[in-house]
């Protein structure tokens, strides 16, 4: 495998940290649904308001990197699960914010220290000097790919409900102006 000179799909980052999402996220994904009643991005959300507490739908769909209906559907079904509760802004009645439940910080504090364990597990195969550098990879790697969302608007948008594509046979291909120097 090769990242500098990528020949198949198994050589792109994006394929390989899914991968390692998907098998690393497995177990967690089963004791999410099995034990709890929950999705992965249900606890995803759920992890974000027991740390930096009650925020508005916006927010929390910015801050888990998620589309803000998607977000709005797993509000209101942890709202129907007694594990987040709308709250109305009293300055502006027709805005909403989203908090945690006393059962929804229960149901953390429980399952947390489980996906510590999980975590861990998986990264115990790395020493520490190769844990330090992979971490130090990933907010370096994060960093850039913010950045290139940021810099490089294209002008198509997905469209999911229907299939990926908006209109028509599949566009041509678009050169993607110069990413930058390596550093």
């Amino acid at each position: 495998m090769s990242f500098a000179q990528p020949t198949t799909v198994d050589d792109l980052l994006n394929y390989r940290l899914n991968r390692l999402l998907a098998s690393s996220g497995a177990l967690v994904t089963r004791i999410c649904e099995g034990r709890y009643g929950i999705t992965r991005r249900e606890w995803r959300l759920i992890c974000i308001l027991a740390d930096h507490g009650a925020m508005s739908p916006s927010q929390l769909a910015e801050r888990s990197h998620l589309e803000r209906p998607r977000v709005s559907r797993h509000v209101s079904d942890l709202v129907t699960k007694k594990l987040f509760a709308r709250v109305i802004d009293p300055d502006d009645r027709r805005r909403a914010w989203v908090n945690i439940t006393p059962s929804g910080r229960a149901l953390h504090a429980e399952f947390f220290p489980q996906s510590v364990q999980l975590n861990n597990l998986v990264l115990s195969t790395l020493s520490e000097a190769e844990r330090n550098a992979f971490d130090m990879a990933m907010t370096k790697l994060t960093d850039a790919a913010d950045a290139l969302v940021k810099s490089h608007r294209l002008p198509e948008k997905a469209d999911r409900r229907h299939g990926g594509r908006r209109r028509g046979s599949v566009g041509e291909f678009v050169e993607l102006p110069h990413l930058g120097e390596r550093r």
